[in-house]
């Protein structure tokens, strides 16, 4: 059967449509709007009418693309800044009149376990390994540590691209001391969690994210987005810390630019890059596998294993 996915994230709304059959998805087609819908959440806490506006029109388009393609069913969930802002159930009601979609409002354990399921769904060989899978949004980042048996440990942490953007970032490019309190903020938030992880037994790095994705895009030069060469691709820890010194030199219109990176993703690319480097310092990992398959193909899988 096909069906649509549709996460709402802080920075921007994705959208999966693909065939699930025989416990497998095929045919998979995904479809990314900017819509922006944390901005300005961490500060005011609440979602702005433009940012409400553009994130209803964004959800309609996704909804008539699902119909065009003959979805029979379209799930949707809502997290990071949907979950902070002291408006988020007006949205999902206005969501509702509009489009006739559920949109779920999800909690960070749960944001991880579909991250978790997506990737393990796209892992090929044995998935007995432990594996620290590290999902940097835009509002947050979570840390998922686990195997095929389930999770052993995760949390979600209140750092993201977008959100450390708005809180630090004030000059273009980025100044020593704007770069320097992020950094510490980073830091000290997640230092725990590091802290904790840093004991287990972890053989594999994954991220996902578009944050992550970007990295591996911008490592590779890709002229054009390719989710086939993004998938399963690795990127060095030394290549992610000059990939980041060169964006904390550049101006944001330099940043556009950078073959493998959307426009739109730019202002919120140096704090994204960031994170992961602190989390692959911190846990001395040389390397990082990225993945395509995040939390769209677990919600897939977990919405179609409960009908089957």
């Amino acid at each position: 059967m096909k069906i649509g996915t549709i996460d709402i994230g802080t920075n921007s709304m994705r959208l999966l449509i693909a065939d699930y059959k025989n416990n497998k998805i095929e045919n998979r087609k995904k479809y990314i709007n900017t819509t922006r819908i944390g901005q300005g959440v961490d500060e005011k806490g609440y979602i702005t009418e433009d940012a409400m506006e553009r994130n209803l029109n964004a959800l309609k388009e996704f909804n008539d693309i699902c119909k065009e393609q003959n979805c029979e069913e379209i799930y949707c969930m809502g997290t990071s800044a949907l979950r902070d802002s002291k408006n988020g159930k007006e949205f999902v009601k206005r969501a509702k009149d509009i489009t006739d979609i559920d949109v779920k409002i999800i909690c960070g354990d749960e944001e991880s376990n579909l991250g978790f399921l997506g990737v393990l769904e796209g892992t090929e060989g044995d998935k007995k390994d432990n594996i620290l899978v590290i999902d940097i949004g835009g509002g947050s980042t979570e840390f998922i540590f686990g195997n095929e048996e389930g999770i052993k440990f995760c949390k979600s942490e209140n750092v993201g691209a977008l959100r450390m953007t708005e809180k630090f970032i004030t000059t273009d490019p980025i100044n020593e001391e704007d770069f320097n309190r992020m950094h510490s903020f980073i830091e000290s938030t997640i230092s725990s969690t590091l802290k904790i992880l840093k004991n287990k037994k972890i053989s594999k790095l994954v991220g996902i994210g578009g944050a992550i994705t970007s990295v591996s895009a911008i490592n590779q030069q890709l002229e054009v987005y390719s989710m086939e060469k993004v998938h399963n691709s690795e990127v060095a820890k030394k290549d992610i810390e000059k990939i980041l010194q060169n964006l904390k030199k550049m101006t944001l219109n330099d940043k556009k630019t950078i073959k493998g990176l959307q426009p739109k993703r730019a202002d919120i690319i140096t704090a994204g890059v960031t994170i992961l480097n602190i989390i692959m310092e911190k846990l001395e990992f040389e390397k990082i596998m990225i993945s395509e398959y995040d939390n769209l193909e677990g919600l897939m899988c977990q919405k179609s294993k409960k009908m089957s």
